[in-house]
């Protein structure tokens, strides 16, 4: 990662996709991938900036389907566009130690991935619509790297801020990294002071009205 890289993604230390995903709502901007789980219940959230890849079905000859992660930096999250398909993967074990070997940050799918205990072995964050074991080799290829991409219906550019946990995926757009993360940990903060106020002994609804909790999330609410 260069150094704007590492910036903004210092920016998300901290917070969480719920956080971010309220930030996104309330300045009116979409990034949630729908139906792309975590593959486990991680404790830790993964930020980095996105590796983009467009995969297409194989042409014949059939092209590669893997070699780009020799071109994936340390810290980056891969994300790769199978256009939702279920019938083939596009992931499996050697990715995993390999990406694991590289530092690579996790990797988002908008398909599906095998080899599955090697990813829960390792702790290799993956996020998928689901696994299945058939190879995705001579059914699928590498199409592009570093394009949009659509993962989930949200819309993906290479370098897109991607936060995932065990909650899901969020992918903040790069010119509004800033905005949206301060925006985050100003909700973040009300919600903290709520909790304080329960701790307390208040009720959920006192502590509610005296923060603003219900129009939190709107946008235009100061």
């Amino acid at each position: 990662m260069n150094a704007e890289d590492k910036e903004l993604v210092a920016l998300f230390h901290g917070l969480d996709t719920p956080g971010v995903s309220d930030a996104m709502d309330k300045l009116g901007l979409p990034g949630q991938c729908m139906n792309v789980m975590p593959l486990d219940n991680y404790r830790s959230v993964v930020v980095g900036p996105a590796f983009t890849v467009k995969y297409a079905s194989a042409s014949t000859p059939p092209g590669t389907v893997g070699d780009f992660i020799d071109d994936v930096a340390e810290g980056d999250v891969v994300v790769i566009d199978n256009d939702g398909r279920t019938d083939c993967t596009v992931w499996g074990d050697i990715m995993t130690q390999y990406a694991g070997a590289r530092k690579i940050a996790g990797t988002v799918i908008d398909g599906v991935c095998r080899d599955v205990s090697k990813a829960l072995g390792d702790g290799y964050p993956l996020f998928t619509k689901g696994r299945f074991m058939r190879t995705g080799k001579d059914r699928v290829q590498v199409e592009a790297v570093n394009v949009p991409v659509s993962i989930g219906t949200a819309r993906v550019v290479a370098r897109d801020i991607v936060v995932a946990d065990a909650n899901g995926v969020v992918v903040v757009p790069r010119s509004r990294a800033r905005e949206v993360a301060e925006v985050a940990r100003r909700i973040e903060g009300v919600e903290a002071s709520i909790r304080d106020q329960i701790a307390q002994g208040k009720s959920l609804g006192e502590a509610r009205a005296s923060l603003g909790y219900h129009t939190l999330q709107q946008r235009g609410a100061a």
